[in-house]
């Protein structure tokens, strides 16, 4: 029979892609029917060509459209909640989205880093985990794969992949919509239609736009800020799909699409005061207050959501792409030549409260001059075909991407006032009062003291600190320039081409091997240019010059050399932050570098009978070098290269899979240890992100996963566990490629790293079936259970998560032929509280200390002053869908 007369008969769309894509179109056997009874219906692809799940020697969490639809999953941060082992976070801006798997991510704050999480949709790797954040759509499947993949698909991973195959075109006519409201003001609307142009063509277009108030109060302190909520939603989605069948022999799917997102994102809530919280009330005074006010009267109450801002978060996004997937069949080698193109293009811009307070000390503006820009295009062929003994594959990949990202940073009206008290308040501790708090002084710092005679310049500077009439601030003292601050701009090109070859020999009936191996070549230039505007940086110069004027007048006042330069450092270094280091003017900044690396994988399978297979792997991962696109200085001192290496994996895997109960039971486990070299770790440090190659990180645990098809018409019981045992290998600074990060990064050595729980579950229960009378009902449930992790990557104790479980849940009734169906649901139904990130709040107090402390590393809890703030998972939502189906 034709291939066009196949696909013209069946009414699923699903099918269409099974048999005309294999990979990325297929969908498994329970989308068929409505509902699946026996495991062997569960057809995956994560080796490019349709098997059953338990033939595939890899860890798959595979998710079926019912899955997907039960849990209320729109985009790949609710995918979590059906997939143990991992976490997927958002920090500063949805932009900012890190997946992580076995508790191994890349912070997505810096876009010079790639993604150790990869996501593919429909074929496509998406460069960044942010790029992949949006609105799904129609959804076919998702499977999960854990561990590094690199000789399939078409871009290198080191943690493994989420890849994601929505509905193709159906050559059979279809009508869906969709309409949903809830609360925080949320409403929804979509809609799809699909159907035959011609014997040869069919089409599927896509639209959706949802709305929602956001799920936090804001105190606008200052102002000019006067939207009093945040974290809303705001956004619209389209998809138009092509399904040509040239020949008996030939498919081709072209996809097109475009989103945009207008809305505000992210503000951040207190967790843990400063002492910093007076002075900010007091500036913030009377609009105040400006921040929680230090503990414990009245106390933070992190989960009132009452966070602070006085400047706008605004985030726009845009995302457009297309691609063209083209298979022909080449019937006397029984194998087929796949061929994938895309381009995309991404984008956002973001405003920020860079202090997360209600006082106008930092901000940036959503005028476009912070945000960055990613365009890619990839070009992916394989010829992959079967022999009784033997499948086999060989392809290559090649990607053109180019980077824009532009950065800044305005002072605030209340910046040179919070710094001078900041000062001035350390001051006075140290001088047993001889200086009291000011927010007048920090011309103190910057003053000409040319104009004092060398005798008296000591006694000058002291007196200027302690307001004495007679020694006013000297002439022409330079201070940050309010409504000024930094214009930074960086792009970076990088050109990747890869050969890579995935071959499996079934030696007997029983036993297999599959070897793949793949040869990646990186090439990446960056250009950059650091600047501050307009006379910024010219107050960090005047300091810096009265370096030696400052250590010595301290030194006379405390008794010590060493101790007024010590001081000294401790005055100048807030005075030259990256924001207005007078060591960035106009500084030009041109790297380059190539790598080339073979990576691979070894697996061995062998079937005992029908119902058990063992099997176990090993594979190298790698993900390349990059730069930062940030300002990074140790003390003053910009560092000299942004460029840090590419980190690799040895990933060792055994497990088997069973099928049970008369094949209407799965389970699966596989023990995993992979240990990462030249872990890139981007981390706040509290004035900026730096990227730090940690020289060891190692994982080991089991991934286990169920899947009961009960004797219950219509009950269907599914869930996994991941035990993980993470830990950073000991090193010194030495190791580091600044050493002077070291104190920041101390608790690292030896310790279990941030998000990475011990334990995680995720469980499902999911009933459905006929009620007579033409209707049809069910309710679904979905939980996920995590031990305590730290969610901040410097491992300070403030930032520990407890362990916490979150629950989705949804009830249905509807015809039985599914024309209509409505839909009551609840993500996070028993509102769970908890932290999805912490970090440092900026220039609010100090965590590490400067000596080495009696555990051996440079914090001592008893003495850290640092303020903390986080990002919270969102809270219990709830509504009404009523789905329409023809």
């Amino acid at each position: 029979m034709r291939l066009t007369q196949i696909l013209r008969c069946t009414a699923s769309a699903a099918v269409v892609g099974a048999v005309a894509f294999g990979f990325a179109g297929a969908a498994s056997a329970q989308d068929q029917e409505g509902a699946t009874s026996s495991v062997d219906d569960i057809i995956v692809t994560a080796q490019l060509r349709e098997q059953s799940l338990q033939d595939v020697p890899v860890v798959v969490t595979s998710l079926s459209e019912e899955a997907l639809d039960n849990a209320g999953v729109k985009d790949i941060k609710d995918l979590q909640i059906l997939t143990p082992g991992m976490t997927v976070t958002s920090t500063q801006s949805e932009a900012s989205t890190t997946a992580r798997i076995r508790g191994v991510g890349t912070v997505g704050d810096n876009p010079g880093l790639e993604s150790s999480v990869g996501v593919v949709i429909d074929g496509v790797y998406r460069s960044r985990n942010g790029v992949g954040f949006g609105d799904l759509g129609e959804l076919s499947r998702i499977e999960v794969l854990k561990g590094p993949q690199g000789t399939l698909f078409g871009k290198n991973t080191s943690a493994g992949v989420i890849n994601i195959i929505t509905e193709a075109p159906s050559f059979t006519d279809g009508y869906e919509a969709e309409v949903t409201g809830g609360n925080y003001g949320a409403w929804g609307v979509s809609g799809s239609v699909t159907g035959p142009i011609n014997d040869n063509v069919a089409y599927r277009l896509y639209a959706a736009t949802r709305q929602r108030d956001g799920f936090y109060d804001v105190n606008t302190g200052d102002g000019p800020r006067t939207l009093t909520d945040d974290a809303n939603q705001d956004f619209y989605t389209v998809r138009g799909q092509l399904l040509i069948l040239p020949s008996d022999n030939a498919s081709i799917r072209l996809i097109a699409d475009y989103s945009k997102r207008d809305e505000y994102c992210c503000v951040g809530v207190v967790t843990r005061s400063s002492p910093t919280a007076a002075i900010i009330n007091l500036l913030t005074a009377p609009n105040g207050p400006g921040t929680a006010p230090q503990a414990p009267a009245p106390g933070i109450r992190p989960f009132n959501r009452l966070a602070y801002a006085n400047r706008d978060t605004g985030q726009q996004m845009e995302d457009m792409g297309l691609s063209a997937e083209a298979n022909i069949d080449i019937p006397s080698w029984n194998a087929r030549l796949t061929s994938v193109t895309s381009w995309r293009d991404w984008s956002t811009v973001n405003g920020m409260d860079i202090d997360y307070t209600g006082a106008d000390i930092l901000w940036r503006p959503s005028n476009g001059d912070y945000g960055y820009d990613l365009s890619n295009i990839t070009q992916e062929i394989r010829l992959a075909g079967t022999s009784d003994k033997f499948d086999w594959l060989v392809g290559g990949f090649a990607t053109l991407e180019n980077i824009g990202r532009d950065d800044t940073y305005v002072f605030g009206a209340d910046y040179n006032p919070f710094i001078s008290l900041l000062l001035t308040s350390s001051l006075a501790a140290q001088t047993g009062g001889l200086i009291a708090p000011s927010p007048a002084r920090l011309g103190c710092f910057s003053g000409n003291y040319n104009l004092v005679p060398a005798a008296a310049r000591a006694n000058y500077f002291l007196g200027c600190l302690q307001g004495n009439p007679l020694t006013p601030t000297l002439p022409g003292a330079p201070q940050n320039i309010v409504g000024q601050g930094v214009a930074d701009h960086y792009t970076q090109r990088s050109e990747s081409v890869a050969l890579f070859t995935n071959n499996t020999w079934r030696a007997t009936e029983q036993l297999e091997f599959t070897l793949g191996l793949r040869y990646t070549l990186d090439n990446k230039r960056l250009l950059g240019l650091q600047d501050n505007v307009n006379g910024n940086g010219a107050s960090c110069a005047a300091v810096l010059g009265n370096s030696a004027l400052i250590a010595g007048a301290f030194g006379a006042v405390l008794g010590s050399p060493a101790a007024g330069a010590a001081a000294a450092n401790g005055l100048i270094g807030p005075q030259c932050l990256p924001w207005n280091n007078a060591l960035y003017d106009n500084r030009a900044i041109s790297e380059s570098h190539d790598d080339g690396v073979l990576s691979g994988t070894v697996k061995a399978a062998y079937r005992f009978n029908d119902s058990l297979m063992a099997y176990g792997s090993y594979a190298r991962g790698y993900k390349g070098f990059g730069y930062n696109m940030d300002r990074v200085q140790t003390g003053v001192t910009p560092d000299a290269s942004l460029f840090f290496p590419a980190e690799t994996v040895d990933s060792y895997e055994a497990g088997f899979k069973a099928t049970l109960l008369d094949r209407s039971l799965l389970f699966n486990a596989t023990y995993f240890y992979q240990a990462f070299e030249d872990f890139q770790l981007n981390t706040f440090l509290g004035t900026a992100f730096v990227v730090e190659s940690i020289p060891e990180l190692t994982t080991r645990g089991v991934d286990a996963d169920m899947m009961w098809f009960t004797p219950i018409e219509g009950l269907t019981l599914s869930g996994g566990v991941t035990y993980t045992d993470a830990e950073y290998g000991v090193f010194t600074a030495a190791d580091l490629s600044s050493p002077g990060r070291f104190p920041q990064l101390s608790l690292l050595p030896g310790s279990r790293p941030s998000f990475a729980p011990e334990w995680s579950f995720a469980s499902s229960i999911n009933f459905d079936r006929s009620l007579g009378n033409g209707l049809r009902g069910g309710f679904a449930l979905s939980a996920k259970y995590m031990t305590e992790y730290n969610t901040g990557s410097d491992l300070i104790p403030f930032k520990m998560q407890d362990a916490f479980t979150v629950v989705n849940g949804r009830i249905s009734i509807g015809s039985e032929d599914e024309r209509w169906t409505l839909e009551a649901w609840a993500q996070n139904l028993t509102d769970e509280e908890y932290v999805q990130v912490a970090y440092n709040s900026p220039l609010q107090g100090t965590a590490f200390q400067s000596t080495v402390q009696p555990n051996g590393t440079f914090y001592n809890q008893a003495l850290d002053t640092q303020g903390i703030s986080a990002f919270l998972g969102a809270p219990r939502t709830y509504g009404a869908t009523l789905r329409l189906k023809y």
